[in-house]
Formats: structure tokens, C-alpha cells, sequence
């Protein structure tokens, strides 16, 4: 079939992301002898300064690995939990019934800068300084900034000059808007890494403990001092109306550390996908397939309504049961077992009837009544507050009504000895908390996504992780590990990979090619979002499906929101074969998502 770009061959390695000069610079990593480790970090440092209203250093990050060397595949957990300050007393006494979907009291500890370096540190093989330095070039001495960057602060001039003063020195000095692919700096954060590096090298000792010295320095030292002192210094506006001081410490960020886990695993015919844990809603991906595991997709039209109406009834079902079930797990007890079991799936199944679906249906589970009972009750309350049609803070990509939202990023890259990273960084955007001047970067909001109502498997709680939407996926094929992939999208992550992996799995499409077929999502759940509205029975859907796959859907009670073509999804992907043939692919949305490879 046709593609936009051919799919990346070659045998040497392949770096894919969301920005061009993330790839390359992760590419020439493995061109200075790293490896998949090495290029996945500096590719996640230069997408930091490249794509700022999408990811930021005061964000986090999940990645989901397979070390060639010791044969495991595992997750680096990089999201940050909730600050001891951050309690629902706190917040209901600040007037609140949902958290702000941006300003100070959103934030969680920060947790991509100490993940990145526990990747590095035990899974790379360059020195700190070189994995940064493409970083604090394009920091330091700028980097065409994109039209949608600078559409983002034009949208944005007005509100910062009036509420977030440092945001308009560091974005609109002197009143005067940055141009679209004019050269952009930040040298602010340019020399926050160079300090991070200069007190780490004087730590002397091996590569490994000058990385851990730099976690020591960000976590310990004067970027944890700076993240405290302007939180509590600053009352700022967010989207309650009010303004409000954060609640974030120096000796928050002391106690905090990026941990490794075991992921979450499930075998779908030969492959075995591996994903976070229910503190994200990588589970979702695993239950789609359960569900669908009974079902002949193979004899089904990728365009066709049968396609895409049966996926989105199984993603309906599998996004009810995250609403009232996932949580953090160190904290609060998700049946996952049962979630992910035939037995429960097989039951499941049987709800997908031929008409679209305008109820949330989530599972019940013995034990879980009570739970179950609270969460709705809470979810019918926001209904009937906010209604069905409030925007949300973090849109997919295709609804980019408003410059005022954000997203998320995407890395994957594999390298000839079979490493294989796939990493979804996020959080710290330009428009989401104001900037820092001391160092140069925003804090995150993630930590929208808990509940101000107790006894919620997602309720705030100190020390406890946000229910995130951040997603990436690594798939073993016959055993063997084989592909890393993912997409920025909020909610429409799991969505938006489900359809790319099961039109490759089923219908023989190479990465490009599955990349490249037309998308869809449904918001037809609770958003993860502030003001956490849902659409009982939307669809969004290009309009490059044909006109019959369209009507039909309609016909079947479809809530159709029609997109324009090349609107939805930023799927990038890289693969292996058993060969040692390496594939890489990226979206041609937006045109700023590259693969790159020899």
C-alpha cells in the first residue's frame, strides 16, 4: 500500500520520536559506540527543550525496556507521587472539589530526571556529559521552534503577562512573540544542566557515580531547594478561578526515587505484550486484547465499521473498569488478576452488541461492591456538574481547538545487540505551571488525575502515584522480543496503539503502513483530565475512512465527530526481527515525527 515515508530498514540501529532532532541526536549517540540506552536518554533531554509545551524536566516518565545483556525486560517506574503537603483536607480547604488542571497544586515530585539517569546509569555505556550535550546545544544556542510552540505562547502572551510574570520573561520578553521556526533558546535550563554536570564531575569516581551524584545534585541539592523555595514563594492562578502555593518540598523530592518493576504482561496469539501497572492505564491495552481475543479481527476491513466499531465497544469496556478499579498498587488493592482473566473477559465480551454503547459499564467484582458504589456516585455527581462537553487540559492531538493544552512525547529506539527502549515522557509544559527562572523549567500537573473524595483506588493521598495516562509498550513475538511503540494522546493512547499493533498483528501491515491507515478514538469514558467530563457515545474519526465505513457507524448510534485527515495520533514504532532486520516508523502527523536508522 501507499505510505507517506517508507518504513526504516537497517541492521546498525534506529531512534523514532515526535521531534526530528530528538531522533537524530539519539542516533548519534549510537553512532559515538552507546547504545539503545544511551540514545533513548539524550533523545528524552532534547525533547525537553524542542517540544516545551509538550514535555518539560519538572515532568515524568514510564519506560518500558529489554536488556539484551540480562535478558529481562522490565519498567522504570519515573512518576512521581504526590508530596507529603498534598492531602484532600488541604486541598478541600482550599475551596476545591477537582484539582486544577494547572498552576502549583497539580504537581507531583517531578520523577523523569532521576529515571533517566537509573536508565543511564545501569543500562548505558557513555559518559553523562556526551548523552546531555545535544540538550544544552539546542538549550544554549537554540532550535527552530516549532509553529505549534509558538502558536501555544501567542495563545498564552496575555494570560502570562497578567498571571504567571516569570512564564512572560522567559517566553515574551519585552511583550514580543517568538517566531515560528525562528531560533529559540533557553538558557536558563541550559545552565541548570551545566551545574548539575560541573558539581557531578567533581564527585570523580566512575561514569556510574558521577550520574548518581547529578540524581544527588537534582534531588538534594540547589534544584530541589529552587523547586521548594518558588512553590511556597508563589500564589499563582490556575483553573479554579483562585490562586493558590504549592505544596511540593525539598524534602519531598529528597525521599523520592525512580524504582524498576516487573511490567504487566499478556499473550495475545504469538505475541506477548508487556505494559506498566494500573498506577497508569497500560492495563487497558491488555484487557482490550483480552476481550478481543474471541474475535476474528483478521476477516475484518482495517477501514471497515466492523473494525472499528468492535474496538471501540471493547475499549469502552476496558476504560470503565480503569475508572472504579486502577490505582496506585503500592497503595491500594487492583484486582488486575481478575481484570486481565478469561473468565471475566469471556463475560465481558458479551456486552458488544451491534449498536454503540452510551452507557459506562465497568465490571463488578466480588469485594469490590463498596468501591464500586463510591465511584460511581462520584462520576454521577461530576456529570450532572459539568456536563458533557468541557474541554479538557491534555487533548489528543486532533483537537487542537484551544493552544492552551498539552500532551505528550514518544522514544523508542533499538539497537544491533537486541536493547530495546520505548518511553513516554510528559509533564512540566510551558502552559501547564509557571516557569522557574532559576532553572529554566515548569513543574507538572499530574497530579489532576487523583480525586479530592476518599476511599477511591484514585483518591489523593500522600506519597501515593497518580492514576497516569502515560503508556508505552514493548512486544515479544514468538518468545522473542520484538517491538517497542507508543503515542502521545492522553486517553487516546492505548486507543490510538491498540489500532496500530492489531493491524499489524492481523493484517500483515508493516509499521508505516499501520501508522499510516486512518485513526479514531472514542471520549466516550471520564476524561483523566481536569474537569474530567466524558461523551457518552463519541467517536472521533478522520475523514479519510470511506463514506460507507462513516454512515455505517452513524447508523449504529455513533456519536461521529469528523476530523479532518492527518489529524489523529502520533504512533511511532521500531522494531527487530529475529534476523537482526531493524524497522523504525513514525507518524506523518504534524510533520515533526521522525524515524532514523542504518
Amino acid at each position: 500500500m501507499f505510505t507517506t515515508r517508507p518504513e526504516i530498514l537497517g541492521t546498525f540501529g534506529v531512534v523514532t520520536s515526535t521531534h526530528w532532532l530528538a531522533s537524530s541526536s539519539g542516533m548519534a549517540m549510537l553512532e559515538r559506540g552507546g547504545n539503545a540506552f544511551d540514545a533513548a536518554v539524550a533523545a528524552g533531554f532534547v525533547l525537553q527543550v524542542v517540544e516545551p509545551h509538550l514535555v518539560g524536566p519538572g515532568g515524568e516518565v514510564p519506560i518500558v525496556f529489554h536488556s539484551a545483556r540480562t535478558g529481562e525486560t522490565k519498567v522504570l517506574c519515573g512518576q512521581g507521587t504526590a508530596p507529603k503537603g498534598a492531602t484532600i483536607a488541604h486541598y478541600t480547604g482550599e475551596g476545591l472539589s477537582l484539582i486544577p488542571g494547572n498552576g502549583l497544586l497539580a504537581t507531583v515530585i517531578p520523577g523523569a530526571f532521576d529515571a533517566w539517569m537509573t536508565l543511564l546509569r545501569d543500562h548505558g555505556t557513555l559518559p553523562l556529559a556526551d548523552v546531555l550535550a545535544p540538550a544544552i546545544h539546542y538549550a544554549e544556542n537554540g532550535h527552530p521552534l516549532l509553529p505549534r510552540v509558538a502558536n501555544t505562547i501567542a495563545g498564552l502572551k496575555d494570560f502570562f503577562e497578567r498571571e504567571w510574570p516569570t512564564s512572560a520573561a522567559a517566553f515574551v520578553p519585552g511583550g514580543r512573540l517568538p517566531e515560528a521556526r525562528g531560533l529559540f533558546r533557553n538558557e536558563a535550563l541550559a545552565g541548570t544542566w551545566r551545574r548539575i554536570l560541573q558539581e557531578a564531575g567533581s564527585a570523580g569516581g566512575s561514569r556510574e557515580a558521577q550520574i548518581d551524584k547529578a540524581r544527588d545534585v537534582f534531588y538534594r541539592g540547589f534544584v530541589a531547594e529552587e523547586i521548594e523555595r518558588f512553590a511556597s514563594a508563589n500564589a499563582v492562578m490556575d483553573e479554579s478561578g483562585t490562586r493558590h502555593r504549592g505544596v511540593i518540598t525539598a524534602d519531598d523530592m529528597a525521599g523520592w526515587q525512580a524504582t524498576y518493576e516487573e511490567p504487566l504482561s499478556y499473550d495475545y496469539h504469538n505475541y506477548t505484550v508487556s505494559k506498566i501497572g494500573p498506577w497508569g492505564q497500560g492495563p487497558v491495552f491488555l484487557q482490550t486484547l483480552a476481550l478481543l481475543k474471541g474475535i476474528d479481527l483478521a476477516a475484518m476491513d482495517t477501514t471497515g465499521p466492523d473494525f472499528v466499531h468492535v474496538l471501540t465497544e471493547a475499549m469502552k469496556l476496558a476504560f470503565a473498569d480503569r475508572e472504579f478499579y486502577y490505582g496506585d498498587p503500592n497503595q491500594v488493592d487492583v484486582p488486575v488478576e481478575t481484570l486481565l482473566s478469561d473468565a471475566y473477559n469471556d463475560e465481558r465480551r458479551k456486552l458488544i452488541g451491534d449498536r454503540a454503547s452510551l452507557e459506562l459499564r465497568p465490571g463488578t467484582i466480588p469485594g469490590y461492591e463498596d468501591q464500586h458504589g463510591r465511584v460511581a456516585a462520584v462520576l454521577d455527581r461530576l456529570s450532572r456538574i459539568s456536563g458533557a462537553n468541557a474541554a479538557s487540559s491534555e487533548p489528543t492531538m486532533a483537537d487542537m481547538r484551544s493552544a492552551r493544552r498539552g500532551d505528550t512525547v514518544h522514544i523508542d529506539a533499538v539497537d544491533a545487540e537486541g536493547n530495546m527502549v520505548a518511553a513516554m515522557p510528559s509533564g512540566g509544559w510551558l502552559q501547564s505551571s509557571p516557569m522557574i527562572p532559576a532553572l529554566g523549567f515548569m513543574l507538572n500537573t499530574r497530579a489532576q488525575m487523583f480525586w479530592l473524595e476518599p476511599g477511591l483506588p484514585a483518591s489523593l493521598a500522600p506519597g501515593r502515584r497518580p492514576r497516569t495516562t502515560l503508556t508505552p509498550s514493548l512486544a515479544h513475538k514468538d518468545g522473542k522480543p520484538y517491538m517497542v511503540f507508543g503515542t502521545p494522546g492522553g486517553d487516546q493512547q492505548e486507543q490510538w496503539q491498540l489500532q496500530f499493533f492489531l493491524r499489524h498483528v492481523h493484517h500483515g501491515l508493516n509499521l508505516q503502513e499501520a501508522i499510516d491507515l486512518p485513526m479514531w478514538h472514542t471520549a466516550h469514558f471520564p476524561s483523566s483530565f481536569f474537569p474530567r467530563d466524558r461523551k457518552p457515545g463519541h467517536l472521533a474519526i478522520e475523514e479519510s475512512f470511506p463514506d460507507g465505513t462513516l454512515r455505517d457507524l452513524e447508523a449504529r448510534g455513533h456519536r461521529l465527530d469528523v476530523m479532518p485527515k492527518w489529524s489523529i495520533g502520533r504512533m511511532v514504532a521500531a522494531a527487530r526481527d529475529q534476523n537482526g532486520l531493524l524497522h523504525a516508523a513514525a507518524t506523518p502527523r504534524l510533520m515533526q515525527a521522525y524515524a532514523v536508522g542504518r
